[in-house]
């Protein structure tokens, strides 16, 4: 039995189109499904849901969100990090 190491990048591929939670900088968190991303973490996300204090400000069709902005990204189910 081996144990193979996963790389964040591995990671974030097992959970496209999967629900995640992107928390900005500025304290506004998206919610929707992770559709794609790149080597710069700009991130797109499907069903998109603004919320700013909790509470829910925008729905957007699709949004893209560069990664120089984000703070943390969490997969609703699986993981957090910042």
């Amino acid at each position: 039995m081996s144990l193979r190491k996963q790389t964040p990048s591995d990671f974030l591929k097992q959970i496209i189109g999967r629900p995640v939670v992107v928390k900005l900088n500025s304290g506004v968190d998206y919610r929707g499904v992770l559709a794609c991303l790149d080597g710069y973490m700009n991130i797109a996300i499907e069903q998109t849901e603004e919320y700013v204090n909790g509470q829910l400000k925008n729905k957007y069709g699709d949004a893209f969100l560069r990664g120089n902005n984000g703070c943390s990204s969490q997969n609703r189910k699986l993981w957090s990090v910042c």
